[in-house]
């Protein structure tokens, strides 16, 4: 799909392939390594290109099983997304997952119903499942007219215009009159697709913008991403329908897009983009004002001031120096080791922008170094993986050994992978029976964490279990959730966490984000 809306927009002249992992054609935004030798993309990418008169910024996330934490996060920095369903497989699990952060964001949601040259699912039953699996309501923007070997066109409701996928200009149908004889289309399939449309003007949702912009209904696409059909419709109609760049919540207050003092956010850091000269790149989000080269910044965490030098815009791994960017833009700013993912940078106002949580990993291993001489550089590797959301780096409370904790069980391989490949280490990742992790703090807010008796009860009572993470915070794995269940029932007065945001460093101080 994104190859595709590359291609409409200019940005490239032919369309590679997710799926060929042995053809040297590759997706544009999968440019890791380890992404073009496994053929599935692996972490998120950042494209900027025109359409249409739009200047689009899109951030192109990972579709299989196994997508890191970064995906998850990168859902925080965008305005609206474009969610793409399997006709077959209709609501998968991964869809779940990152739908629930757009529910948690209230970010409108347009889905794109792919593959519907192949059989799959009956229409009706993939809005159902939309419907009672996301708990969404559903709006069909366009109806398929057939499907599998038979898939012949869309109808558009909105526009009235009927797209035979064998003719060069859509036909305008008259209100309510659905009938595909004039069309040469058999009964076998103008038959069931004019009822299908009568259904839904009589029983289906009404259209609501509002709706859409709260993140309550969704516009639905049919169309089939890899033979071009049905995309132009869709991107057109989300480019009409995505919001504007929207005010941002901070902790101190709301901030507008159209204000003069600029403001930003950092949502994801990327090492070694270029391995010739071991770079790290820190994406920022810019929510408000003019962001212009060489300016100086306020890096809120740290209290300093610092200049950006080298600001960048994105095709994937390839990168261009920008002189100006403005609020919605996505801009890559040299990370001379000073970011963390969620870090405000301001003209100097002391703002802390919220929703950008750390989501709890649900697969744990210990790391084993082949070569012990390497330890420092494993530290160091570990380190810069750690701030880049890549994997969650954990110490053992009881014992000096580093765990490793993530979202998909790909990552294990992509962190090996990344060891070997960029810092030259070799390492094995033994697996540990665990696969829930909580962050614990005291009910009672008032109280210091380190000295709050509850806290150092459970944590004494449960040492095993016990863990820190890179910000010191303590964190509890279990091997169940029934567990965890068990803890919160025993333990009232201590709160268990399932994501947070990134502690706030500032000196000696520890400062809690909301989770």
């Amino acid at each position: 799909m994104t190859e595709r809306l590359l291609l409409m927009g200019g940005a490239i002249k032919m369309a590679g392939a997710v799926k060929a992992k042995k053809s040297k054609l590759h997706a544009t935004s999968d440019w890791m390594e380890i992404e073009k030798k496994r053929g599935i993309s692996v972490t998120s990418s950042v494209l900027k290109f025109p359409y249409n008169g739009y200047e689009v910024n899109l951030i192109d996330t990972p579709g299989h099983q196994d997508f890191s934490e970064d995906t998850y996060r990168t859902l925080t920095a965008v305005d609206s997304v474009l969610m793409l369903l399997d006709a077959a497989a209709g609501v998968e699990e991964q869809t779940k997952k990152l739908f629930s952060v757009c529910h948690m964001q209230k970010t409108p949601v347009i889905a794109f119903i792919n593959k519907m040259d192949r059989e799959g699912k009956d229409a009706f039953s993939l809005l159902e499942d939309i419907e009672n699996v996301l708990g969404i309501a559903t709006y069909p923007m366009t109806w398929p007219v057939g499907s599998g070997d038979r898939f012949k066109g869309l109808y558009h409701r909105q526009n009235r215009q009927l797209h035979l996928f064998c003719q060069d200009k859509p036909f305008v149908l008259d209100p309510g009159e659905y009938s595909l004889a004039p069309y040469e289309i058999s009964e076998q399939l103008a038959e069931p697709f004019q009822e299908a449309l009568e259904l839904l003007d009589g029983a289906g949702n009404s259209w609501d913008v509002e709706a859409f912009r709260r993140g309550e209904l969704a516009p639905v696409f049919f169309g089939s991403a890899m033979k071009n059909l049905g995309v132009a419709l869709t991107f057109d109609h989300l480019l009409k329908l995505a919001l504007p760049p929207s005010p941002r919540k901070a902790k101190e207050r709301v901030v507008s897009p159209m204000e003069d003092q600029f403001s930003g956010f950092i949502f994801k850091i990327q090492a070694n983009m270029d391995p010739s000269h071991r770079d790290r790149i820190g994406f920022m989000r810019i929510c408000s004002g003019v962001f212009e080269r060489d300016m100086k910044v306020h890096l809120v965490r740290q209290g300093k001031q610092m200049r950006l030098s080298r600001p960048t815009k994105f095709m994937a791994k390839d990168r261009s120096l920008i002189e100006t960017a403005y609020a919605g833009d996505i801009v890559g700013v040299h990370d001379p080791g000073v970011f963390m993912i969620g870090d405000t940078i301001t003209q100097g106002e002391r703002l802390h922008f919220q929703g950008i949580p750390v989501f709890a990993p649900e697969h744990f291993a210990t790391v084993q170094l082949k070569d012990p001489l390497k330890s420092k550089q494993l530290h160091k590797a570990l380190k810069q993986l750690g701030e880049e959301g890549a994997v969650q780096v954990f110490h053992k409370v009881a014992e000096q050994r580093l765990d490793l904790g993530v979202v998909g069980e790909l990552q294990f391989d992509v962190v090996k992978f990344r060891l070997k490949e960029e810092y030259g280490v070799n390492v094995e990742l033994l697996a540990l029976p665990y696969s829930v992790a909580r962050w614990i703090t005291p009910k009672n807010t008032q109280t210091d964490p380190q000295k709050d008796p509850h806290m150092q009860t459970f944590q004494q009572s449960f040492m095993s279990n016990m863990f820190f993470d890179v910000s010191l915070r303590p964190v509890v794995i279990a091997d169940a959730p029934w567990r965890v269940d068990l803890w919160k029932e025993r333990y009232p007065h201590i709160l268990f966490h399932v994501t947070r945001e990134k502690a706030i460093l500032l000196g000696d101080e520890l400062q809690q984000d909301r989770t």
